[in-house]
Protein backbone atom coordinates (compact mmCIF):
# COMPACT_ATOMS: atom_id res chain seq x y z
CA UNK A 1 0.00 0.00 0.00
CA UNK A 2 1.05 3.28 -0.68
CA UNK A 3 2.47 5.82 2.06
CA UNK A 4 0.21 8.74 1.96
CA UNK A 5 1.29 10.73 4.38
CA UNK A 6 1.50 14.50 5.03
CA UNK A 7 5.38 14.18 4.92
CA UNK A 8 5.67 11.36 1.71
CA UNK A 9 3.69 14.05 -0.09
CA UNK A 10 6.08 16.94 0.90
CA UNK A 11 9.08 14.85 0.03
CA UNK A 12 7.18 13.30 -3.41
CA UNK A 13 6.37 17.73 -4.49
CA UNK A 14 10.01 18.56 -3.23
CA UNK A 15 11.31 15.45 -5.62
CA UNK A 16 9.41 16.67 -8.35
CA UNK A 17 9.98 19.96 -8.29
CA UNK A 18 13.68 18.62 -8.26
CA UNK A 19 13.07 17.13 -11.39
CA UNK A 20 11.73 19.67 -12.79
CA UNK A 21 14.29 22.09 -12.20
CA UNK A 22 16.80 19.58 -13.21
CA UNK A 23 18.37 19.11 -9.57
CA UNK A 24 20.41 16.06 -8.74
CA UNK A 25 18.16 13.95 -6.73
CA UNK A 26 21.26 14.02 -3.59
CA UNK A 27 21.04 18.01 -3.82
CA UNK A 28 16.92 17.48 -2.41
CA UNK A 29 17.19 19.47 0.89
CA UNK A 30 14.13 18.65 3.47
CA UNK A 31 13.28 22.02 4.56
CA UNK A 32 10.53 23.82 2.32
CA UNK A 33 13.01 26.36 1.73
CA UNK A 34 15.08 24.66 -1.11
CA UNK A 35 11.46 24.59 -3.42
CA UNK A 36 11.40 28.20 -3.47
CA UNK A 37 12.31 29.88 -6.83
CA UNK A 38 10.76 26.86 -8.80
CA UNK A 39 7.49 25.84 -10.58
CA UNK A 40 4.36 26.98 -9.14
CA UNK A 41 1.66 23.83 -7.61
CA UNK A 42 -0.23 25.36 -10.54
CA UNK A 43 2.01 25.06 -13.17
CA UNK A 44 3.08 21.98 -12.04
CA UNK A 45 -0.11 20.62 -12.79
CA UNK A 46 -0.68 22.29 -15.91
CA UNK A 47 2.47 20.78 -17.39
CA UNK A 48 1.48 17.26 -15.84
CA UNK A 49 -1.82 17.87 -17.52
CA UNK A 50 -0.63 18.73 -20.91
CA UNK A 51 2.36 15.58 -20.59
CA UNK A 52 -0.37 13.07 -19.85
CA UNK A 53 -2.63 14.56 -23.10
CA UNK A 54 0.50 14.49 -25.19
CA UNK A 55 1.11 10.67 -23.59
CA UNK A 56 -2.95 10.19 -25.33
CA UNK A 57 -2.09 11.42 -28.19
CA UNK A 58 1.03 9.65 -29.01
CA UNK A 59 -0.32 6.27 -28.04
CA UNK A 60 -3.49 7.23 -30.34
CA UNK A 61 -0.88 8.12 -33.08
CA UNK A 62 0.28 4.66 -32.49
CA UNK A 63 -2.60 2.54 -32.58
CA UNK A 64 -3.83 4.29 -36.00
CA UNK A 65 -0.07 3.04 -37.21
CA UNK A 66 -1.09 -0.36 -36.03
CA UNK A 67 -3.98 -0.23 -37.86
CA UNK A 68 -2.51 0.39 -40.89
CA UNK A 69 0.41 -1.81 -40.39
CA UNK A 70 3.28 0.43 -40.11
CA UNK A 71 3.98 -0.66 -35.83
CA UNK A 72 5.75 -2.97 -34.39
CA UNK A 73 3.98 -5.03 -31.71
CA UNK A 74 6.98 -3.58 -28.98
CA UNK A 75 5.76 -0.07 -30.01
CA UNK A 76 2.25 -1.36 -29.59
CA UNK A 77 2.75 -2.26 -26.38
CA UNK A 78 4.96 0.22 -25.14
CA UNK A 79 2.55 2.88 -26.06
CA UNK A 80 -0.74 0.75 -24.29
CA UNK A 81 1.42 0.92 -20.99
CA UNK A 82 2.18 4.76 -21.19
CA UNK A 83 -1.59 5.19 -21.72
CA UNK A 84 -2.31 2.81 -18.73
CA UNK A 85 0.03 4.24 -16.80
CA UNK A 86 -0.34 8.01 -17.39
CA UNK A 87 -5.01 6.94 -16.83
CA UNK A 88 -4.14 5.35 -13.33
CA UNK A 89 -1.32 8.62 -12.41
CA UNK A 90 -4.71 10.97 -13.93
CA UNK A 91 -7.66 8.81 -11.94
CA UNK A 92 -4.87 8.56 -8.42
CA UNK A 93 -4.72 12.40 -8.34
CA UNK A 94 -8.32 12.76 -9.34
CA UNK A 95 -8.93 10.62 -6.22
CA UNK A 96 -6.81 12.07 -3.93
CA UNK A 97 -7.93 15.65 -4.94
CA UNK A 98 -11.98 14.66 -4.39
CA UNK A 99 -10.88 13.06 -0.98
CA UNK A 100 -9.05 16.23 0.12
CA UNK A 101 -12.04 18.42 -1.15
CA UNK A 102 -14.64 16.49 1.42
CA UNK A 103 -11.81 16.47 3.95
CA UNK A 104 -11.89 20.27 3.27
CA UNK A 105 -15.75 20.37 3.55
CA UNK A 106 -15.47 18.39 6.79
CA UNK A 107 -13.64 20.84 8.89
CA UNK A 108 -15.74 22.57 11.66
CA UNK A 109 -15.27 26.50 10.91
Amino acid sequence: MADTSAIAATQAYSKAINNALGAKPEAASSDAAAAVGGPSFAEMLAQAGTEAVDAGVASEQISLEAVTGNAGLADIVTAVSNAEATLETVVAVRDRVIQAYQDIIKMPI
